[in-house]
């Protein structure tokens, strides 16, 4: 009987596929790709469905979408890329810094739509924003302009703070020039600076055990998609080591972050779920703009800063949009 199902079981499995592309020869498929982990993303993917919605296009009536994540592994990326084109697909989604650097090396002639927390300029995946050269263009959210500010704003939740934490995912493309800016800010309020780097979630244990040793005062969280998949993990060590954080967006906060300040991750989601609606319309990549992501929030945890022991300025909280309590 065992041995039964599992045959069933199989024969239905290489089946499917069969089915499934029968299913999709009316429609286009769109190839959504995302470094991170799909478990952590939900939030994510039904802003991007919200953005194709508002174009006239329902995943399962008049458009497939094939969902494809590295779960946090980089180097499954180019292989994953490759698998989309053999489809094929008619628009690739690049979620992420990694993935959009991945595909931009591997895929010339699929249109591709680029979401990233970076300047796509320096990051090589354009040569113009208001006119993109080749077959991409997207959202961007410049999180390194916004990293200065969390620092200031962790000066002013801790003014006594003499020691800061950098945490960075080294195999992040934006990494160094996020690092320089940090450093930059830090170095202009005469704190110390210690940079630290994970790329897995045993490695966010050790960079943790690392600052404590260091005497961190304070630590900025820096963007990239193993963080936001492993905020819990992140809001849990810095409650436990007692080191206030602040990160890059509200998902943080709402998993018991102390507070975030950057662009608004759905809103970016959104925004590329309409501009693969206009491609799948008849719109060429070079001929859309890279829109900039610029719903920007300051976001706070109040029950957070408690169990840490902090008392926030009044100053900080009435520039919050939101403050948990």
């Amino acid at each position: 009987m065992q041995r039964r199902k599992f045959l069933l079981s199989g024969t239905a499995a290489a089946a499917w596929p069969l089915a499934a592309r029968a299913q999709r020869t009316a429609m286009p498929v769109v190839g959504y790709l995302r470094s991170g982990s799909r478990a952590a993303s939900s939030q994510l993917e039904h802003a991007f469905r919200q953005g194709l919605s508002s174009m006239g296009f329902i995943e399962g009536r008049n458009v497939a979408i094939d969902y494809r994540y590295a779960e946090n592994q980089n180097d499954r990326l180019a292989a994953l890329a490759a698998d989309l084109v053999r489809q094929p697909v008619a628009v690739i989604y690049a979620g992420d810094n990694s993935t959009a650097v991945t595909v931009k090396a591997a895929i010339t002639t699929i249109p591709v739509v680029f979401r990233i927390g970076g300047d796509p300029i320096q990051l090589g995946l354009v040569t113009s924003l208001s006119r993109p050269d080749g077959n991409m263009t997207g959202v961007s959210f410049l999180t390194t302009a916004t990293g200065a500010i969390r620092v200031q704003m962790m000066r002013e939740a801790i003014p006594n703070a003499a020691v800061m934490g950098l945490l960075v995912n080294p195999s992040n493309p934006n990494t160094e020039l996020d690092t320089r800016e940090t450093q930059n800010a830090a170095h202009k309020l005469g704190l110390e600076l210690n940079v630290v780097g994970a790329s897995n979630a045993q490695e966010i244990d050790t960079a943790f055990a690392t600052l404590v040793r260091q005497r961190t005062h304070a630590l900025v969280i820096d963007a990239d998609p193993l963080f936001s998949n492993r905020r819990q993990q992140l809001a849990t060590l810095a409650a436990h080591h007692t080191i206030p954080a602040i990160y890059v967006a509200r998902e943080f906060p709402d998993a018991g972050g102390l507070m975030s300040y950057g662009a608004s991750n759905v809103d970016a989601d959104r925004l590329s779920g309409t501009y693969v609606g206009r491609i799948l319309k008849g719109d060429k990549p070079a001929d859309l703009p890279v829109q900039q992501a610029v719903k920007v929030e300051l976001i706070i945890n109040l029950i957070t800063a408690k169990v840490l022991g902090i008392t926030l300025p009044p100053t900080l909280l009435a520039r919050a949009d939101e403050v948990i309590e």
